[in-house]
């Protein structure tokens, strides 16, 4: 690959375009696209786990060579050998290939290989690792798959605030950071991890060349009127570009020069370009080619104009009255003499809805364009993707101004869930959609609720539940403390479970539920009587102010079996009831829940009983009478041998 020349001005002095010096491949991507090369050029057949680049431009280049893309070792095709991608790739996947016996050439970037050196270090030393990137990025799930430890992933400073720390406080950590991740945002977690985290060991695994294209991206974009970002538009490093260069000015990003429209560059007088590190030079030259023409060809007012012309083509909003309705779509008349057709899936994301239901002729609707089939006469509109453009309008606003917006979760993987918001998907990491690291985060699908957006970078948008949650959490707190007081009763959730108790949610504030408030009855553990999500009725027992703790709770004095004992029982009351315990001096036997009576081994029978197993077993249910009761000291006394005495003497 040939590299891109240093700078690049047009030919007339309307617009001037400056190339960033760093802009292209990086020593990664080059090396691994170079060695796929090689083992084609010498007739070897080859797959890559997953797109070798982020580039779908190269990496179509490289399928028509015969390049297969597989999605793991298990679908490589029989004799193939496999390349492993500069991202990297897992522990278990090196162990696959070789059960499968797979030969393999491995193009991990050295920079991802050193952290690689450090996870695998961190499971030895029983460290826990934390990561700073994106979770659902193949370099972070590789970083994670080389230590079977204890690790933690943030995408940012909020998320690492939010996270309480290694299970053991007293646990040494290891912090590294993708070697995409914005470096700006690098040194304010770290400056965050020396502050909070005395034992951490902050290790600097940023590639230089992702530092030198932000820094470089950022002093073009505070000289430049317009920045232009080449590379894939699922490529990390590319999003993180645009979102450097969008802090001081207009930016964009293109995959090829086909998508510059020329609109762009109606006020601008100096344009910026810079590339991903998966950004070939040959695609680097033809947007700066392109951009050249559309400043030689096309005057200021021209370029103005082209704005705003309403010429139906993909991505025009049109407006369209339904003209026919059929079962799977309608027929729209949109003043072209072209047929416009939007099927039922374009109309709703509801697949049971039925389109007269939806609809109806005459009605007129807001679309856009999909496709132009000229030679059927026929446009393909959608109703759904203009919506979500809308949407997409307000959620960049959103993430600017820091707005609530609310939508619905609509399913999850295993980083986090996927919210529905004015038709947009918006992916909360599974740190940022509840606020206990235990919680089920599963359990959101299919519930209704309000987030933040933190990102919002070409098709990238990222949000927070939590954000929004432990806002309201604040303001239910400070009410909570303003009135608590003891006795007071709350109706709560159940959030977790331990050995001792349960820790119970009622108002922002989680209250701790003693496993012996809990039942009346003896119990090993509180999932005997409770579980995770319950909601249940708990009285404040006792608060502690200062360090912002309250005991509950559970079990009502109306249930407690003593009182039922004093109220319903008594003496001279007869039970049939089991034996529960033996011991050398009688046999204890439980006559209500919760309340075992004590039957002396003189009081079995009339007869001497030398030892009480001779007479009784644990599991029989025996006859006996009430003698006494101690309500202070909880003793009660009973007697086999008195039923005995009066059946004598009714005899």
């Amino acid at each position: 690959m040939n590299a891109a020349p240093a700078d690049f001005t047009a030919k007339e002095p309307e617009m001037e375009i400056h190339l960033a010096k760093t802009a292209g491949f990086c020593f990664g991507v080059d090396r691994a696209v170079q060695l796929t090369c090689r083992l084609l050029d010498a007739g070897e057949k080859v797959a890559t786990l997953g797109p070798l680049i982020h580039n779908p431009q190269v990496v179509a280049g490289l399928e028509q060579r015969g390049a297969k893309v597989a999605a793991s070792p298990a679908g490589v095709p029989p004799g193939y050998k496999v390349v492993i991608r500069s991202h990297g790739v897992p522990q278990s996947v090196y162990d696959e290939l070789t059960a499968l016996g797979i030969p393999w050439e491995d193009a991990t970037c050295p920079f991802v290989a050193k952290i690689h050196a450090i996870a695998r270090r961190a499971e030895r030393e029983g460290v826990c690792l934390a990561v700073a990137g994106d979770a659902a990025h193949p370099e972070v799930q590789g970083i994670v798959g080389h230590t079977r430890g204890e690790s933690f992933v943030f995408a940012n400073l909020e998320e690492l605030r939010a996270w309480k720390g290694p299970e053991n406080p007293e646990k040494r950590m290891f912090a590294v950071a993708q070697t995409t991740f914005q470096a700006t945002k690098w040194q304010e977690c770290s400056e965050f991890l020396k502050k909070a985290y005395t034992n951490a060991e902050i290790f600097d695994t940023i590639c230089n060349a992702t530092w030198a294209r932000q820094q470089e991206a950022e002093d073009l974009s505070r000289r430049c009127d317009f920045i232009v970002v080449i590379g894939g538009h699922h490529s990390s490093n590319t999003q993180k570009l645009v979102a450097v260069a969008a802090k001081h000015t207009r930016a964009v990003t293109v995959e090829t020069a086909s998508e510059l429209q020329p609109e762009w560059f109606a006020d601008v007088r100096t344009a910026g370009v810079t590339a991903g590190a998966s950004t070939p030079s040959s695609i680097i030259e033809e947007v700066l080619n392109s951009m050249t023409e559309i400043n030689d060809s096309m005057s200021f007012e021209e370029m103005l104009n082209a704005s705003e012309e309403k010429r139906v083509h993909a991505g025009s909003i049109v407006k369209g009255v339904v003209t026919s309705i059929s079962a799977n779509e309608i027929q729209v008349d949109i003043g072209a003499k072209q047929t416009g057709f939007v099927r039922l899936s374009e109309l709703t994301d509801d697949s049971s809805a039925k389109v007269e239901d939806l609809v109806k002729v005459g009605d007129e609707l807001d679309l856009i364009v999909e496709k132009v089939m000229d030679q059927d006469g026929v446009i393909q509109l959608s109703r759904k993707k203009l919506a979500s453009r809308k949407g997409m309008e307000e959620i960049a606003k959103a993430a600017e101004s820091g707005e609530v917006v609310e939508g619905d979760v609509t399913e999850y993987n295993k980083g986090g869930v996927v919210v529905n918001v004015k038709g947009v998907k918006v992916f909360v990491p599974r740190s940022q959609a509840t606020m206990r690291r235990d919680e089920d985060y599963t359990a959101l699908v299919g519930k209704h609720v309000r987030l933040v957006v933190t990102e919002c970078s070409g098709r990238k948008i990222v949000g927070s539940i939590n954000k929004v949650t432990a806002e309201e959490n604040k303001a239910r707190r400070e009410e909570f403390w303003a009135n608590v007081e003891v006795g007071k009763t709350y109706t709560g959730v159940v959030k977790s479970l331990t050995s001792y108790g349960a820790f119970v949610d009622i108002g922002g504030v989680d209250g701790l539920c003693h496993i012996s408030e809990l039942s009346w009855n003896r119990i090993k553990h509180p999932s005997e009587v409770v579980s995770v999500g319950d909601t249940i009725e708990v009285y404040v027992k006792d608060i502690d102010r200062e360090n912002h703790k309250v005991s509950l709770g559970y079990k009502k004095s109306e249930d407690n079996p003593w009182e039922q004992l004093r109220s319903s029982y008594p003496v001279g009351s007869v039970f049939h009831a089991p034996v529960v315990s033996l011991t050398k001096f009688g046999a204890f036997v439980r006559i209500l829940p919760g309340v075992d009576g004590l039957v002396h081994i003189s009081e079995i029978s009339n007869d001497r009983v030398e030892k009480v197993s001779d007479v009784l077993k644990v599991g029989d249910m025996v006859d006996v009478k009430l003698l006494d009761v101690d309500f202070d000291k909880k003793r009660i006394s009973l007697s086999m041998k008195a039923l005995l005495k009066d059946k004598d003497e009714e005899q």
